[in-house]
């Protein structure tokens, strides 16, 4: 799956980079709703069909920087675009890397990297948000971090209880990125562990996520 973030010129015509934090949750937001618009009662038999491939697979995510021409290039791509607090996200319909678009493949997987506008993320405020905690012993790029909790997010949607599940994506799949506390941590739903294709050692717990 590829995630291409609009990431602008401080000062340019198209606003200035997001948050780190804001980046993360709209990357899981946007994952979560196309996961969940694939196993839709009336879903497109085409998005069925990837998401099901991908998820029969490694449900490796690949994010890519993207602005000016380049962003609005993937506009008109299948796959879900979110924006949050500043962060404009586009999760693309998944499928095999040698059938990737040029408009997606010339974009640049790497500086992804951007400030946090805050040292501590604020309290979750919205009852019906998934929380995602990265683990704070392991160094991610802002990129690999919104892989991480992508990756969080598609599987939450799949741990969920039918009913919170239901309630989760009408609300439109919210996020909150935050830290977890040790009980926290320890009952999370979700733990996510990396392959290790990037960045990290195989097997490496990056993030959890609890609702």
């Amino acid at each position: 799956m590829q995630i291409v973030v609009h990431l602008p010129r401080p000062g340019s015509p198209d606003g200035d980079p997001p948050s780190r934090r804001a980046l993360l949750a709209a990357a899981a937001t946007a994952v979560a709703r196309l996961v969940d618009a694939a196993y839709a009662d009336d879903a497109d038999p085409a998005w069925a069909d990837a998401v099901r491939r991908y998820e029969d697979g490694w449900i490796r995510k690949v994010v890519r920087r993207a602005r000016g021409v380049g962003w609005r290039r993937v506009q008109d791509l299948p796959g879900v675009g979110v924006e949050h607090d500043g962060a404009s996200v586009r999760a693309l319909l998944p499928g095999p890397i040698s059938d990737l678009p040029d408009a997606v493949r010339k974009l640049q997987v790497g500086g992804t990297e951007v400030d946090d506008a805050a040292a501590e993320p604020p309290a979750r405020t919205d009852p019906a948000a998934l929380a995602v905690a990265l683990n704070p012993r392991v160094t991610m790029t802002a990129g690999k971090a919104a892989a991480q909790t992508g990756h969080a997010a598609q599987l939450a949607w799949h741990a969920m209880p039918p009913d919170r599940r239901r309630a989760w994506a009408d609300a439109g799949c919210p996020v909150a990125v935050m830290p977890a506390t040790g009980d926290q941590w320890a009952r999370a739903g979700v733990v996510v562990r990396d392959g290790g294709l990037t960045e990290v050692a195989p097997g490496t717990t990056t993030a959890v996520a609890w609702w």
